[in-house]
């Protein structure tokens, strides 16, 4: 019987979200120069930030400072990641929910929202659609009912994974759901998930009370912070953690952001693997309090400071923001992006090129095609990945700290993301993309060093061309 999980906490669950503390460092003084460059060389030397130096960052708005972040963010990115930008697509799941934030078109009290929960058969199809344009990552999206408990969650991935069409496959199923217990954490582990994503909305406690009613499951503030908590304690060591900037002030919000980073690897010695920043939208059936908007200057210093504070984390930008500013983004420390989205229930299949903004939860700024994207993408230099490799060989967790805040993880990343981008470029690629990605792979791999890496993918990369095999890693 589907049920909702029982709102037990984690063992020794506390609220460390000391808002007087955050506050304080807040109303400090700005720091002078020399202190932030010494904070921009400790995060460059890839050691995380403590919440001060954060804030430190946070404070300094002196142009030329801002500019000298936004570059040694630049200089990061390329160190830890190189050029490589992960791809990925959502797919919603269910859009029924017993929650009421203010800010969501999927509320129970908007009945003008179409709900609706795909089939198995449904799932099927919208996977078949995704794979049929080159996907291979997916998150599911869920609303928080008693349809959507851990096992009816456990089976949706394992339906996923199971669909095949020609060389079409996903190879890594992430979830952004509601918190669940520790007994529903290990069915979805089973189940063979990838990131476990769970979005605190606002660390501002009087502004997660107003925005989440207390008569709902979301409304309990620690439940909601100790919910990932709750997932390592079941063995899940890959979360990701998320905040809706646009709620309450975009610097305490980083502040809380980085706090739960520092608290997961100081509790469990394992950070989020992403953090995810989206802006607040317009959403159907929706009123907005303008207050706390973030502008485009105020976003671009959110992701450098993110980026420089959390060196070791992958930076999602969703498909919230329009091509232009995405574009202009990709460089501030982003590691990951959405491409040819769809939040629609159904969306892959029964949608033209127009919103339906009754059945989507908020305005997407960005519709363009997984190709027109790629194209962008390696037209501007940068190496478009599909790459699981770290999930599927088992470096997460721990094992994927020890890889990544040394900067190792390029030694991966590079030549898995070209092998998946030749098979993109191969089975989906338009004319116009595929000449565009050929040469960025030549180009790449003549930047490799010569020796067995470099020989083994250029071998690995004529077998996707020549002998038509699939699914190649490091």
């Amino acid at each position: 019987m589907c049920a909702l999980p029982s709102m037990e906490l984690s063992r020794q669950a506390v609220d460390f979200i000391d808002e007087n503390h955050l506050n304080g460092l807040l109303a400090r003084k700005k720091p002078d120069a020399s202190r932030v460059r010494e904070i921009i060389a400790k995060s460059l030397a890839k050691e995380p930030l403590s919440v001060e130096e954060t804030a430190d960052l946070v404070l300094t708005d002196d142009p030329e400072l801002v500019q000298e972040i936004f570059a040694a963010a630049r200089q990061l990115k390329e160190t830890v990641y190189g050029n490589r930008i992960v791809l990925f697509a959502p797919l919603y799941i269910g859009n029924d929910c017993v929650n009421d934030c203010t800010y969501c078109a999927f509320k129970r009290s908007n009945f003008n929202a179409v709900r609706r929960t795909l089939s198995p058969e449904e799932v099927g199809q919208q996977v078949e659609a995704l794979e049929d344009k080159g996907h291979k990552r997916l998150i599911l999206v869920f609303g928080e009912h008693p349809k959507y408990d851990a096992d009816f969650i456990a089976d949706t991935v394992k339906k996923v994974y199971s669909v095949k069409s020609g060389h079409g496959e996903i190879r890594r199923v992430n979830i952004n759901a509601a918190p669940l217990d520790i007994e529903g954490y290990k069915k979805v582990k089973e189940a063979g998930i990838g990131t476990y994503q769970i979005f605190m909305e606002t660390y501002h406690h009087d502004t997660y009370s107003m925005m989440h009613p207390g008569n709902t499951r979301k409304g309990d503030y620690l439940y909601r912070l100790d919910g990932l908590s709750r997932a390592f304690e079941a063995g899940c060591d890959d979360v990701g953690l998320g905040v809706l900037f646009g709620l309450y002030d975009w610097r305490f919000e980083v502040l809380g952001m980085v706090r739960h980073a520092l608290y997961l690897q100081e509790r469990y010695n394992v950070g989020p693997h992403t953090l995810s920043f989206p802006r607040l939208k317009p959403a159907q059936g929706v009123d907005f309090d303008e207050r706390y908007f973030v502008n485009d200057e105020d976003f671009k210093r959110v992701i450098a400071i993110l980026r420089l504070a959390v060196p070791y984390t992958g930076l999602i930008l969703t498909a919230r923001e329009d091509p232009e500013l995405r574009r202009e983004l990709m460089s501030f420390g982003v590691s990951q992006i959405d491409a040819g989205s769809r939040i629609e229930i159904g969306g892959y299949t029964e949608v033209g090129d127009a919103q339906v903004m009754e059945r989507e939860q908020f305005c997407l700024g960005d519709i363009r095609s997984l190709d027109q994207v790629m194209c962008e993408l390696m037209s501007d230099g940068y190496v478009p990945s599909f790459c699981t490799s770290c999930y599927r060989s088992g470096r997460t967790g721990e094992h994927f700290m020890e890889f990544s805040i040394p900067g190792f993880i390029k030694r991966y990343c590079t030549p898995n993301a070209l092998l998946t981008l030749e098979e993109y470029l191969v089975d989906y690629a338009s004319e116009e993309t595929r000449a565009v990605g050929e040469k960025l792979i030549a180009d790449e791999i003549s930047k490799m060093e010569d020796g067995e890496m470099k020989n083994r993918t250029l071998k690995q990369l004529e077998e996707i061309k020549e002998r038509d095999v699939r699914d190649i890693y490091f």
